[in-house]
């Protein structure tokens, strides 16, 4: 995915549903340390509550996922609130569902409508406060050529949507076009390149590039 989002403060929203309480929140969270940190707070602050359910998202592009129902019907509470992270394109962050049962059981459709309504509904919170940040992953890559061909490579990349041209170094006798792009076209522009230079390659970065 070539757009992202990261969350840059904390958010809450509260929803109630047939006597149950659900406050969800959002935190910025990159490593497993600071997903296992905000847990324990929450758990030490609202140890009266039923459960604390999660979902989290790390890395741009995303490394790594999980989430946990914490004693709810299994598939009920943490996959949904992932599944909306994942289709809201966010990442580097923790949410986490807090429930105070009200003595009215929701059932498994239930519960999947109240989780997925108060992740929505944190979401929406957050973004009216202005609280996402937008990210793109772009790969790096450099092509090198004879100084004298040093204009062939503009004419391959400019074909290419989203390509910037970040630097032109030359060497001796050799040119490098230094360039950055979002993903998933490497291997058209590299054919591209391949034809139009006669057997020419592309050389990739193998860690893609965060632009906020």
């Amino acid at each position: 995915m070539a757009g992202m989002r990261r969350l840059l403060a904390p958010c809450s929203f509260r929803l109630r549903e047939k006597a149950s309480v659900f406050l969800t929140e959002l935190h910025p969270a990159v490593s497993a340390e600071e997903r296992a940190e905000i847990l324990t707070r929450l758990r030490k602050r609202d140890h009266d509550a039923t459960h604390h359910c999660s979902a989290w998202r790390s890395g741009c592009p995303v490394q790594a996922f999980g989430a946990d129902d914490d004693g709810e019907p299994s598939g009920t509470a943490g996959p949904p609130m992932l599944r909306v992270l994942e289709g809201e394109g966010l990442t580097d962050l923790l949410a986490v569902s807090i429930r105070w049962f009200g003595g009215t059981k929701l059932g498994t459709g239930g519960l999947v409508r109240a989780y997925t309504e108060s992740i929505q509904g944190v979401i929406l919170e957050a973004e009216s406060q202005g609280l996402f940040e937008e990210v793109r992953i772009l790969v790096k890559g450099t092509i090198e050529v004879a100084a004298e061909a040093a204009h062939l490579p503009f004419a391959v990349l400019g074909a290419f949507p989203g390509v910037e041209i970040q630097g032109q170094v030359f060497q001796g006798s050799s040119a490098l076009i230094h360039f950055a792009m979002p993903p998933g076209r490497e291997e058209a522009l590299e054919a591209a390149w391949r034809e139009r230079s006669r057997g020419g390659s592309v050389l990739w970065m193998t860690d893609p590039d965060v632009h906020r």
